[in-house]
């Protein structure tokens, strides 16, 4: 199919969704991908990624290579990643830093949206569909529930870390970045960015492309054998990512930075919440989240000393990030 200019353009828009949502610990840029209508072609084409592409190179030209390799789209795509995910991870930190319930609420409507849009791509349903559709659930929920890990800048905890997260943010509802989170690379690979440390960007840029070609080939064979169950597994990671898009939690336990321990959020505040406690005393990192719970807004208010749960506007924020799927859905069903 012969893509025009303006056709590039819109794969390099939903290449930036995608670099902002993954930047984000919790929304999946696969979701965005899948949604957008882009999912199966971005696959297929990385999995096409082999040594038979150099012999092509050699022996037909420059030409041919890009064509075989779908070169277009691939740097159409990853100039929207790129961009996005570099500067959006910084946006992210502050906003996940100064205006959390907002931005979770605005993520949580987009991943209900996305539930719809994902599911309905499912042609035929049947036990082991639906079978699929809970385990995917049950799986997603538990990831969100697993304890952070201390943070790491040895090179190949970076490299392996990079192999990691790169699956799951390829996979709908899996989050790369809060795999980084529990694996304790988050922090080291955002100050990476914010340093522009090239060095750490590379050994995890690395691990990435290692774990992108490997795991992309497992997930085109999925679809091509099993196309309704891969979807029902998809759209039950995405149900049960939405336990850590909660905007409203209550902490359990938290990391001392100084000294690496763990311990009880309650040793350390009254409060129930560590991003309140963060904001009270304008401290975002002598602290981590280990673990926690999601709560209602209205508990949420009463164990933070009666502060103020925003409901209203998470809600019309919510409303605005399931609108702004429909927006990709809609975009993802024209020709690209």
């Amino acid at each position: 199919m012969q893509r025009r200019f303006k056709d590039y353009f819109l794969i390099t828009l939903k290449g930036v969704a995608m670099g902002a949502a993954d930047a984000v610990p919790g929304v999946s840029g696969g979701t965005i991908a899948l949604i957008s209508g882009i999912y199966e072609e971005l696959i297929s084409t990385i999995s096409n990624v082999n040594f038979s592409l150099i012999k092509t190179l050699r022996t037909e030209g420059f030409k041919a290579f890009w064509t075989a390799l779908n070169g277009n789209f691939i740097l159409a795509l990853l100039i929207g990643i790129l961009t996005s995910f570099a500067s959006f991870m910084r946006l992210a930190k502050y906003l996940i830093e100064e205006q959390p319930i907002l931005i979770w609420s605005f993520f949580f409507g987009l991943i209900i949206a996305s539930i719809f849009f994902v599911g309905k791509q499912i042609k035929k349903w049947n036990p082991a569909t639906f079978i699929s559709l809970i385990i995917g659930a049950i799986l997603a929920y538990y990831v969100t529930t697993l304890p952070s890990m201390a943070n790491n800048s040895n090179p190949l905890f970076l490299f392996l870390a990079g192999a990691i997260a790169i699956c799951a943010m390829i996979l709908p509802g899996i989050s790369g970045s809060f795999i980084l989170v529990i694996l304790g690379a988050y922090k080291t690979l955002s100050d990476a960015f914010h340093d522009w440390d090239f060095k750490r960007i590379a050994i995890f840029g690395l691990g990435a492309v290692v774990g992108l070609l490997s795991f992309s080939r497992v997930l085109k064979w999925l679809f091509k054998h099993y196309y309704n169950t891969t979807l029902a597994l998809l759209t039950g990671f995405i149900i049960g990512s939405l336990n850590k898009i909660w905007p409203w939690k209550k902490s359990i336990l938290v990391l001392k930075d100084s000294t690496g321990l763990t311990m009880p959020f309650s040793e350390v505040s009254n409060l129930g919440s560590l991003s309140v406690y963060q904001q009270q005393i304008n401290n975002f990192d002598s602290y981590k989240i280990v673990t926690e719970e999601s709560v209602s807004p209205y508990v949420y208010s009463s164990i933070n000393d009666a502060v103020n749960n925003q409901l209203f506007v998470a809600i019309a924020l919510i409303i605005a990030g399931f609108l702004t799927i429909f927006i990709l859905e809609k975009i993802g069903n024209k020709q690209t």
